[in-house]
């Protein structure tokens, strides 16, 4: 059997499989899936719209949500008590959202409170982190934010105390300060693996916001070399990217925006527009096939590995094991904390 023999014999299977189960089953799947798992999907979207959608669909007894781990866990978080989530890969992870691990945070944490004070400082946590982050922002009258919602979120958390602690993306913590308007100088980079984050008191005192050191592997692989030499290229070109670039990729840029901007930036784009645009390859790939009117490049090609450990073969061995396989769950009580701090962000 052939590979495209082969592929149409899983697609045939996960199809008779949908129309068994049908409304009682939702297939979520991300802006960054490749081609054909987005074609399968029910719906499409960002991690955050897509867990919201299923939590909403109260029919929807099987979640499968085709994504990273943490999207899957914002799934169960959100999702009814007859709801069950599953991944198809359990392995399908993600590195920004590795980098706040949960003991180094609580450290963190403690060490800033200590010097500042508990009452001085909200806790931000990006989409981009595992349920144990959202359950401490929760606990700590905190709330989750997306890269569309972060400057709305921002300005919740300055009312309710002075100073912010954002993980665990450093990139869309500093762009987001940026765009409001904060001094370089009052955002200060906490390195987990230095004492007191790499700052003295001093430092951590003056500071308005602390950003965890952490970043998204595919994002920061753009650099303002590589637009120099885009511009050059293509000088009626309009470059769009994601805010979880670097600073200076922002803003050697002509637009910046979470991935459902990207999506919405392509579609209002006059015909015969040229667009560049700096996120994962697979969104810009699928882009470049829905608007064959308008010339899309990628910035690079920046590919994320573990959206792309979900496969037509792990996706039929999920919904032929359903409600058995893969199955995404989250101790009670960090669920509860979690949910306060999405349901905080809900709120904003």
């Amino acid at each position: 059997m052939t590979d495209i023999e082969a592929n149409k014999d899983m697609i045939d299977k996960i199809i008779n499989i949908k129309q068994k189960l049908g409304n009682q089953l939702v297939i979520l799947t991300h802006h960054y899936q490749r081609k054909e798992i987005v074609d399968l999907g029910d719906h499409r979207g960002d991690s955050f719209g897509l867990s919201q959608r299923a939590a909403q669909d109260e029919n929807a007894k099987y979640i499968v949500f085709c994504g990273v781990h943490f999207m899957a866990e914002s799934a169960a978080i959100l999702a009814k008590d007859h709801q069950t989530v599953q991944i198809p890969d359990m392995d399908a992870g993600c590195w920004m959202a590795d980098m706040a691990d949960s003991y180094l945070v609580e450290k963190a944490w403690n060490e800033v409170t200590a010097i500042v004070g508990k009452n001085s400082v909200t806790p931000l946590v990006y989409m981009n982190s595992d349920a144990f982050i959202k359950a401490h922002c929760g606990k700590n009258n905190g709330a989750v934010c997306t890269s569309s919602n972060a400057p709305k979120a921002f300005d919740w958390a300055f009312k309710q105390r002075e100073k912010i602690f954002f993980f665990p993306d450093e990139h869309l913590g500093r762009n987001t300060g940026n765009n409001l308007g904060i001094p370089s100088n009052e955002m200060i980079v906490w390195d987990p693996e230095k004492p007191l984050g790499g700052n003295t008191e001093q430092d951590i005192k003056k500071a308005k916001v602390f950003l965890w050191k952490g970043y998204c592997l595919v994002h920061t692989r753009f650099t303002t070399h590589e637009i120099d030499n885009m511009r050059k290229n293509f000088p009626d070109a309009k470059i769009v990217v994601h805010p979880e670039c670097t600073q200076e990729v922002v803003r050697a840029s002509d637009a910046v925006g979470s991935t459902s901007f990207i999506v919405n930036y392509v579609d209002e784009a006059p015909k015969g527009s040229t667009i560049i645009i700096g996120t994962e390859i697979n969104l810009i790939k699928r882009l470049v096939t829905e608007y064959p009117d308008k010339k899309i490049l990628p910035l690079k090609d920046s590919l994320c590995p573990n959206m792309y450990k979900i496969n037509l073969n792990n996706l039929l061995s999920c919904l032929e094991n359903i409600g058995k396989e893969n199955i995404v769950t989250i101790d009670e009580a960090i669920k509860k904390d979690a949910f306060t701090a999405l349901e905080n962000m809900l709120n904003l």
